[in-house]
């Protein structure tokens, strides 16, 4: 004899895989939709420094004590005035979104790509942020001028004889976020104030490594 319950039953619950299946898949073809519409919001943000190129414009740098220089493009500046050191690297933001500069450590030798940062929370803060907007070319500049600090001797000595020294420049998306730290080795050229930047490797702070 026919028990149509147990049919009914079995069928009831077959149905309800059934749905609890398509809706499993559903949920995450919707969630692979959002990881993937997240992924390009926020390449549209995204910023990447590197120095610029030679025939690029010339940035007119003004310090808060009134120094200023005319940095060309594809350059990097030092000099040493009394106790001051000012430095100043020419950038081209070649990633899609806004470059906000925040931080910077200076790096007393030229470091290379396997040597880790330092915390970021041990940066040196701007005194005011600077803008790269997207596509083009703008400047990262700092200063050092309290002499008793340990750097200041390090880059001052690096500087005077003419040795490569470095950077790590911390900066981030409009929002505030994708923090990127991108080290920079500036080396000498000639004997004047001019240096010539490279960069060496890109940390992402609020993300995988690109490596």
């Amino acid at each position: 004899m026919t028990d149509w319950a147990t049919i009914a039953n079995m069928a009831t619950a077959g149905g309800t895989l059934v749905l609890a299946a398509a809706t499993f898949a559903s949920i995450r073809s919707a969630d692979r939709a959002a990881r993937s519409a997240e992924r390009s919001l926020l390449q549209g943000l995204r910023p990447v420094l590197v120095p610029s190129r030679f025939e690029d414009r010339t940035e007119k740098i003004v310090w808060i004590d009134e120094h200023h220089v005319r940095l060309p493009g594809g350059h990097g500046y030092a000099a040493l005035v009394d106790d001051a050191i000012y430095l100043a690297i020419s950038v081209r933001n070649v990633g899609a979104g806004l470059a906000v500069l925040q931080a910077w450590d200076p790096l007393p030798r030229r470091k290379n790509a396997a040597e880790p940062h330092a915390p970021a929370e041990t940066f040196r803060l701007h005194t005011r942020d600077l803008y790269i907007a997207p596509g083009d070319v703008g400047y990262w500049q700092g200063a050092l001028r309290d002499d008793g600090e340990e750097i200041h001797k390090e880059i001052y000595d690096a500087i005077k004889q003419r040795h490569a020294f470095g950077l790590d420049l911390l900066y981030s998306d409009h929002e505030g976020g994708q923090r990127t730290i991108t080290r920079f080795s500036v080396a000498p050229r000639g004997d004047g104030d001019w240096w010539f930047p490279t960069v060496s490797r890109h940390w992402n702070l609020d993300r995988p490594d690109p490596r």
